[in-house]
Protein backbone atom coordinates (compact mmCIF):
# COMPACT_ATOMS: atom_id res chain seq x y z
CA UNK A 1 0.00 0.00 0.00
CA UNK A 2 2.92 2.06 0.81
CA UNK A 3 4.64 1.97 -2.95
CA UNK A 4 1.44 2.49 -4.79
CA UNK A 5 0.47 5.58 -2.30
CA UNK A 6 4.29 7.04 -3.39
CA UNK A 7 4.00 5.59 -6.88
CA UNK A 8 0.74 8.08 -6.69
CA UNK A 9 2.13 11.34 -5.31
CA UNK A 10 4.99 10.61 -8.15
CA UNK A 11 2.85 10.96 -11.17
CA UNK A 12 0.84 13.93 -9.56
CA UNK A 13 4.20 15.66 -8.70
CA UNK A 14 5.17 14.92 -12.44
CA UNK A 15 1.94 15.86 -13.71
CA UNK A 16 1.91 19.38 -11.22
CA UNK A 17 6.02 20.20 -13.15
CA UNK A 18 4.86 19.92 -16.26
CA UNK A 19 1.88 21.96 -16.53
CA UNK A 20 3.68 25.66 -16.40
CA UNK A 21 5.85 24.67 -19.52
CA UNK A 22 3.20 22.82 -21.22
CA UNK A 23 3.94 22.26 -24.78
CA UNK A 24 3.04 20.84 -28.25
CA UNK A 25 -0.14 21.49 -29.94
CA UNK A 26 -2.77 23.60 -28.25
CA UNK A 27 -6.05 21.89 -28.10
CA UNK A 28 -8.60 21.57 -31.10
CA UNK A 29 -10.87 24.34 -29.76
CA UNK A 30 -8.00 26.70 -29.13
CA UNK A 31 -6.24 26.06 -32.53
CA UNK A 32 -8.05 28.61 -34.26
CA UNK A 33 -7.99 30.96 -31.47
CA UNK A 34 -3.86 30.83 -31.88
CA UNK A 35 -3.78 31.24 -35.31
CA UNK A 36 -5.78 34.19 -35.61
CA UNK A 37 -3.61 35.81 -32.30
CA UNK A 38 -0.53 35.68 -35.23
CA UNK A 39 -2.22 36.94 -37.65
CA UNK A 40 -3.09 39.52 -36.05
CA UNK A 41 0.11 39.62 -34.65
CA UNK A 42 2.05 39.71 -37.94
CA UNK A 43 -0.40 41.86 -39.63
CA UNK A 44 0.85 44.75 -36.68
CA UNK A 45 4.58 44.24 -36.85
CA UNK A 46 4.60 44.12 -40.68
CA UNK A 47 2.94 47.23 -40.74
CA UNK A 48 5.03 48.74 -38.08
CA UNK A 49 8.73 47.33 -39.60
CA UNK A 50 7.78 46.35 -43.57
CA UNK A 51 8.32 43.29 -45.03
CA UNK A 52 12.17 43.56 -44.21
CA UNK A 53 12.35 44.91 -40.77
CA UNK A 54 9.61 42.34 -39.37
CA UNK A 55 10.98 39.44 -38.11
CA UNK A 56 9.53 36.25 -36.87
CA UNK A 57 11.00 36.57 -33.35
CA UNK A 58 8.98 39.50 -32.86
CA UNK A 59 5.48 38.38 -34.41
CA UNK A 60 5.69 35.73 -32.01
CA UNK A 61 6.69 38.02 -29.01
CA UNK A 62 3.76 40.29 -30.23
CA UNK A 63 1.56 37.58 -30.06
CA UNK A 64 2.64 35.70 -27.24
CA UNK A 65 3.60 32.37 -29.30
CA UNK A 66 6.65 30.80 -29.67
CA UNK A 67 8.86 30.05 -33.65
CA UNK A 68 7.96 26.39 -33.71
CA UNK A 69 4.01 27.22 -33.14
CA UNK A 70 4.01 29.78 -36.05
CA UNK A 71 6.66 27.78 -38.46
CA UNK A 72 4.12 25.18 -37.89
CA UNK A 73 1.24 26.91 -39.34
CA UNK A 74 3.07 29.17 -41.67
CA UNK A 75 6.17 27.86 -43.92
CA UNK A 76 7.74 30.75 -43.65
CA UNK A 77 7.65 34.68 -43.56
CA UNK A 78 6.06 34.81 -47.13
CA UNK A 79 3.22 32.54 -46.14
CA UNK A 80 3.12 34.47 -42.92
CA UNK A 81 2.59 37.63 -45.11
CA UNK A 82 0.12 36.60 -47.71
CA UNK A 83 -1.91 34.80 -44.60
CA UNK A 84 -2.20 38.06 -42.44
CA UNK A 85 -2.94 40.45 -45.77
CA UNK A 86 -5.51 38.15 -46.74
CA UNK A 87 -7.35 37.68 -43.49
CA UNK A 88 -7.99 41.42 -43.06
CA UNK A 89 -8.78 41.86 -46.53
CA UNK A 90 -11.64 39.30 -46.18
CA UNK A 91 -12.72 40.28 -42.30
CA UNK A 92 -12.54 44.06 -43.76
CA UNK A 93 -15.59 42.88 -46.49
CA UNK A 94 -17.27 40.70 -43.55
CA UNK A 95 -17.93 44.22 -41.84
CA UNK A 96 -20.19 45.01 -44.87
CA UNK A 97 -22.09 41.57 -44.96
CA UNK A 98 -24.73 42.58 -42.09
CA UNK A 99 -25.00 45.84 -43.15
CA UNK A 100 -28.79 46.86 -44.64
CA UNK A 101 -29.86 49.60 -46.63
CA UNK A 102 -31.51 52.44 -45.16
CA UNK A 103 -33.75 55.48 -46.32
CA UNK A 104 -37.04 55.64 -48.07
CA UNK A 105 -35.94 56.72 -51.10
CA UNK A 106 -33.62 54.29 -53.71
CA UNK A 107 -30.85 57.40 -53.78
CA UNK A 108 -30.95 57.54 -49.85
CA UNK A 109 -30.69 53.49 -50.08
CA UNK A 110 -27.56 53.57 -52.44
CA UNK A 111 -26.34 56.83 -50.41
CA UNK A 112 -26.21 54.29 -47.10
CA UNK A 113 -24.52 51.57 -48.83
CA UNK A 114 -21.64 54.20 -50.46
CA UNK A 115 -21.27 56.02 -47.27
CA UNK A 116 -20.38 52.61 -45.05
CA UNK A 117 -18.49 51.25 -47.77
CA UNK A 118 -16.20 54.57 -47.79
CA UNK A 119 -16.22 54.74 -43.98
CA UNK A 120 -14.70 50.80 -43.72
CA UNK A 121 -11.80 51.87 -46.72
CA UNK A 122 -10.83 54.98 -45.49
CA UNK A 123 -8.90 53.64 -42.24
CA UNK A 124 -5.32 54.58 -42.22
CA UNK A 125 -4.57 50.70 -41.50
CA UNK A 126 -6.56 49.78 -44.50
CA UNK A 127 -5.00 52.27 -46.58
CA UNK A 128 -1.49 51.61 -44.90
CA UNK A 129 -1.60 47.85 -45.80
CA UNK A 130 -2.53 48.41 -49.21
CA UNK A 131 0.65 50.69 -49.98
CA UNK A 132 2.40 47.64 -48.11
CA UNK A 133 1.07 45.05 -50.21
CA UNK A 134 1.42 47.47 -53.79
CA UNK A 135 5.19 48.10 -52.04
CA UNK A 136 5.68 44.03 -52.08
CA UNK A 137 4.16 43.05 -55.55
CA UNK A 138 7.32 42.36 -57.29
CA UNK A 139 8.27 39.78 -54.14
CA UNK A 140 5.05 38.28 -53.96
CA UNK A 141 3.84 38.13 -57.39
CA UNK A 142 0.57 36.55 -56.71
CA UNK A 143 -0.61 38.19 -53.82
CA UNK A 144 -1.63 41.23 -55.56
CA UNK A 145 -3.74 39.30 -57.78
CA UNK A 146 -5.26 37.04 -55.10
CA UNK A 147 -6.31 39.83 -52.83
CA UNK A 148 -7.22 41.78 -55.68
CA UNK A 149 -9.57 38.21 -56.62
CA UNK A 150 -11.06 38.13 -53.25
CA UNK A 151 -11.94 41.98 -53.07
CA UNK A 152 -13.48 41.72 -56.40
CA UNK A 153 -15.14 38.28 -56.05
CA UNK A 154 -16.42 38.45 -52.41
CA UNK A 155 -16.94 42.30 -52.84
CA UNK A 156 -19.33 42.13 -55.83
CA UNK A 157 -21.14 39.11 -53.86
CA UNK A 158 -21.93 41.51 -51.32
CA UNK A 159 -22.79 44.20 -53.15
CA UNK A 160 -24.87 42.37 -55.78
CA UNK A 161 -26.87 41.00 -52.23
CA UNK A 162 -27.08 45.29 -50.63
CA UNK A 163 -28.92 46.98 -54.33
CA UNK A 164 -30.90 43.68 -54.64
CA UNK A 165 -32.44 45.37 -51.31
CA UNK A 166 -32.24 48.68 -52.21
CA UNK A 167 -34.52 48.44 -55.57
CA UNK A 168 -37.66 47.12 -55.09
CA UNK A 169 -39.45 45.50 -57.56
CA UNK A 170 -41.00 48.20 -58.72
CA UNK A 171 -38.32 50.36 -59.14
CA UNK A 172 -36.42 47.75 -61.12
CA UNK A 173 -38.40 48.41 -63.93
CA UNK A 174 -37.23 52.24 -64.05
CA UNK A 175 -33.71 51.02 -63.74
CA UNK A 176 -33.27 48.15 -65.62
CA UNK A 177 -29.65 47.66 -64.98
CA UNK A 178 -30.68 46.67 -61.11
CA UNK A 179 -32.52 43.98 -62.59
CA UNK A 180 -31.19 40.13 -61.70
CA UNK A 181 -29.82 39.47 -65.04
CA UNK A 182 -27.42 42.44 -64.85
CA UNK A 183 -26.60 42.77 -61.26
CA UNK A 184 -23.27 41.65 -60.96
CA UNK A 185 -21.81 44.06 -63.41
CA UNK A 186 -23.91 46.81 -62.26
CA UNK A 187 -22.32 45.84 -58.20
CA UNK A 188 -18.95 45.88 -60.19
CA UNK A 189 -19.29 50.12 -61.76
CA UNK A 190 -20.88 50.82 -58.45
CA UNK A 191 -17.75 49.41 -56.67
CA UNK A 192 -15.45 51.40 -58.69
CA UNK A 193 -17.81 54.67 -58.99
CA UNK A 194 -17.93 55.52 -55.02
CA UNK A 195 -14.63 53.37 -53.70
CA UNK A 196 -12.16 53.93 -56.29
CA UNK A 197 -11.11 57.10 -56.97
CA UNK A 198 -11.08 57.85 -52.80
CA UNK A 199 -9.17 54.80 -52.44
CA UNK A 200 -6.48 56.27 -54.65
CA UNK A 201 -6.26 59.71 -53.24
CA UNK A 202 -5.66 58.12 -49.53
CA UNK A 203 -2.89 55.91 -51.79
CA UNK A 204 -0.98 59.14 -53.22
CA UNK A 205 -0.90 60.49 -49.89
CA UNK A 206 -4.06 62.84 -49.52
CA UNK A 207 -5.08 63.47 -45.61
CA UNK A 208 -7.67 60.39 -45.05
CA UNK A 209 -9.58 62.82 -42.24
CA UNK A 210 -10.08 65.34 -45.19
CA UNK A 211 -11.25 62.84 -47.19
CA UNK A 212 -13.73 61.64 -44.30
CA UNK A 213 -15.06 65.17 -44.49
CA UNK A 214 -15.95 64.58 -48.36
CA UNK A 215 -17.59 61.48 -47.71
CA UNK A 216 -21.35 63.03 -47.99
CA UNK A 217 -21.18 65.02 -51.05
CA UNK A 218 -18.71 62.21 -53.30
CA UNK A 219 -21.38 59.64 -52.61
CA UNK A 220 -24.48 61.90 -53.66
CA UNK A 221 -22.40 62.87 -56.64
CA UNK A 222 -21.91 59.52 -57.57
CA UNK A 223 -24.90 58.23 -56.68
CA UNK A 224 -26.68 60.67 -58.84
CA UNK A 225 -24.78 59.76 -61.57
CA UNK A 226 -25.41 55.83 -61.25
CA UNK A 227 -28.76 55.88 -60.98
CA UNK A 228 -28.68 58.16 -64.35
CA UNK A 229 -27.26 55.27 -66.02
CA UNK A 230 -28.78 52.79 -64.06
CA UNK A 231 -32.29 54.36 -65.69
CA UNK A 232 -30.87 55.16 -69.35
CA UNK A 233 -29.49 51.56 -69.78
CA UNK A 234 -26.13 52.52 -69.62
CA UNK A 235 -24.45 50.24 -67.11
CA UNK A 236 -24.24 46.02 -68.57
Amino acid sequence: MARISARTSAKKARSVARAPGRSGRPPNELAGEVEERILDAARKVFLDRGFEGASIEEIAEVARSGKPTIYARFHDKKGLFTAAVTKYVIAKQAQLENHSPSGTTIDERLASIGVIVLQEALTPEWISLLRLSIAEARRFPDLGGSVIRIMRERGTEIMMRLLAEVAESSEVETFPALGPGRLAMTARYFIDLILLPQVLRALSGEDIETLHAEIGPHVLQRVAFFLSACRNGGIA
